[in-house]
């Protein structure tokens, strides 16, 4: 017997494997997904494990309950850590500046060099990672103002995240994200930003976050996470979930290669909140002891 599956055994299970993967960067347990797409998750996880009989119709409601585009779910050859950045910004481009992207891409003209502002230093990471607790620290040591991306968002829109996503779904929260991260940077001004656990998972607001910011990964212990999460009587989206722990590590096992695009890294595993203060103030000591945009301009493909 072959030790290679068919071509659409191959196919169904690396489209499994984009589902799972997609669902765990935007945070959702298969419970809410199931909901939010009117898919049963016993369905979901048949489509999760590979062995989904899948058409179109059900396919295209998956993608949009997670605010997904049905294409990043189908596997391809494409590879490119810059596809999707790209892909994106075509999506959202005038008819002149496709136009301009093809002169340029067929070499007829140099891309133009665009002059990145340094903004400060941006925290990324799980909920419970100490990003709103330490943050809030670096930025009354250092003299910078501290902003929190999401009660940015709840303020310029006058909902919660809870109501914004209730509304309009993950889509439309993350189009709200984009515009409060590009109100935050329209200030000029330097600060501490703590972002969302999920941010990641948007190509090209994580993009402005590694372009503009000096960013840090702060790390735990998924154990860590959940118990402060659980302090903090937070545990979206994944409440009332019996395997809370387990979509949590899934999670962070999704995201870890995008988090791990930061600066650096701060790891706060089993330390108090003023030891995880220090070592969060020795990572930004480059930032502060040099020239910023020497340290903050830091290419996201690098």
């Amino acid at each position: 017997m072959s030790e290679h599956p068919d071509p659409e055994t191959g196919f169904l299970e690396q489209l499994g494997q984009r589902v799972r993967t997609m669902r765990a960067l935007r945070g959702m347990s298969r419970k809410v997904l199931a909901k939010v797409s009117g898919i049963s998750e016993r369905y979901i996880a048949q489509l999760e494990s590979g062995k989904g009989n899948v058409s179109i119709v059900l396919l295209r409601r998956v993608s949009n309950a997670m605010g997904a585009h049905l294409e990043d779910l189908i596997p391809s050859a494409e590879a490119a850590a810059d596809w999707a950045v790209l892909r994106d910004l075509l999506r959202k481009a005038t008819p002149q500046q496709i136009a301009q992207a093809k002169d340029i891409l067929a070499g007829q003209h140099a891309a133009a060099q665009r002059q990145m502002s340094f903004s400060g230093i941006a925290l990324i990471g799980l909920r419970g990672a100490g990003k709103s607790t330490l943050g809030r620290m670096l930025a009354k040591k250092i003299g910078w103002s501290f902003v929190e991306l999401n009660k940015e968002i709840e303020a310029q829109n006058g909902l919660s995240v809870a109501e914004i996503i209730a509304l309009y779904g993950q889509e439309g929260f993350r189009r709200m994200e984009q515009a409060a991260l590009g109100q935050l940077l329209a200030r000029k001004e330097l600060m501490v930003l703590a972002t969302g656990g999920g941010i990641v998972s948007e190509p090209l607001t994580f993009e402005q976050i590694l372009s503009s910011f000096y960013t840090i990964w702060l790390k735990a212990e998924p154990e860590e996470h959940m118990a402060r999460v659980r302090r903090q009587g937070d545990l979206r989206p994944m409440a009332d979930d019996r395997s809370a722990m387990a979509e949590l590590r899934t999670i962070l096992l999704s995201r870890e290669p995008l988090y791990a695009r930061a600066s650096a890294v701060v790891d706060t595993a089993g330390l108090s909140v003023n030891d995880a203060a220090s070592r969060l103030i020795d990572a930004v000591a480059p930032v502060l002891h040099n020239d910023a945009r020497a340290f903050g301009l830091r290419s996201a493909a690098s």
